[in-house]
């Protein structure tokens, strides 16, 4: 550890947001954004020229959270009893986003590459009559009903360490590869909620997973369709990235302390299929 890094203090910072007015979290020149919101006002509560946060999983727009981890390195001299940092963000934050806890990190965390796994939900509901109006921006409507039985027997062919390439849209350099822990779908009334955990996800592979479940529930695809199109290993124009509203982050889940900075090393190793 070097004399920069002894003096630094790094904060966890549990958040919450609905994200339907934010262009995502990433901060973007002329855009609201979940992280330029939070570092503002985290700039502004500190006297800080400015703030910078790492987070767990960046979400697109309109996606939401009720689970999200992010952290924060400010100087030993500089970082403030947590539980003052937090009630002073919540008088000052909009009512769209909120910091839950904020608390002194254990050695070797990192918000992004310590994670061991995400944990989302898709919420769909599945009778347009009975649609929640409170619910609107937290849950999809579908014209059709949904068959939740073989949703999950589809399911099951994704499961494991596979090449999501077909459900994910590419970005130069990075791996497609993902470990999906658990896929399964719930319904409790009108209302279908597909359960999505996996070590990490790539860019729209929640959405698209959901989608083609949503078209093997309403009777458009067979079950085994999913998993024919993962095998193909292509990105594919018949699975529908579903709308980002019914998408929230619901946890993010890390190893014993003891084993953060382990787990941090091995994550940002680029991983290659066996």
């Amino acid at each position: 550890m070097t004399a920069l890094e002894s003096s630094l203090v790094r904060l966890r910072l549990d958040v919450a947001y609905d994200g339907t007015d934010f262009s995502g979290w990433a901060s973007q020149p002329g855009l609201r954004t979940v992280q330029g919101t939070l570092e503002a006002a985290i700039a502004t509560v500190l006297r800080l020229p400015s703030a910078s946060l790492t987070v767990a999983g960046r979400t697109d727009a309109g996606v939401h959270a009720r689970g999200q981890v992010c952290h924060l390195d400010l100087s030993s001299t500089a970082a403030p009893e947590c539980d003052f940092l937090r009630r002073r963000l919540s008088r000052l934050l909009p009512d769209d986003v909120r910091v839950r806890e904020v608390s002194v990190a254990p050695p070797g965390f990192d918000a992004r590459f310590s994670a061991s796994w995400r944990r989302y939900a898709y919420r769909l509901c599945d009778d347009p009559s009975r649609a929640d109006p409170l619910s609107r921006h937290a849950t999809v409507v579908w014209a059709k009903p949904l068959d939740v039985a073989a949703m999950n027997l589809a399911a099951g062919e994704l499961v494991g360490e596979h090449d999501f390439a077909a459900f994910c849209k590419p970005r130069a350099g990075a791996t497609t590869i993902r470990t999906l822990l658990e896929l399964e779908c719930v319904r409790a009334g009108d209302v279908v909620t597909a359960h999505v955990q996996a070590d990490a996800f790539c860019h729209h592979m929640v959405r698209a997973l959901t989608g083609a479940m949503v078209a093997v529930g309403d009777g458009r695809a067979p079950v085994g369709w999913p998993g024919e199109v993962l095998r193909e290993g292509v990105r594919d124009s018949r699975v529908t990235v579903l709308p980002a509203r019914g998408l929230t982050l619901e946890e993010v889940g890390y190893p014993p302390a003891a084993q953060l900075a382990d787990r941090a090393r091995t994550a940002r190793a680029v991983r290659t299929s066996a």
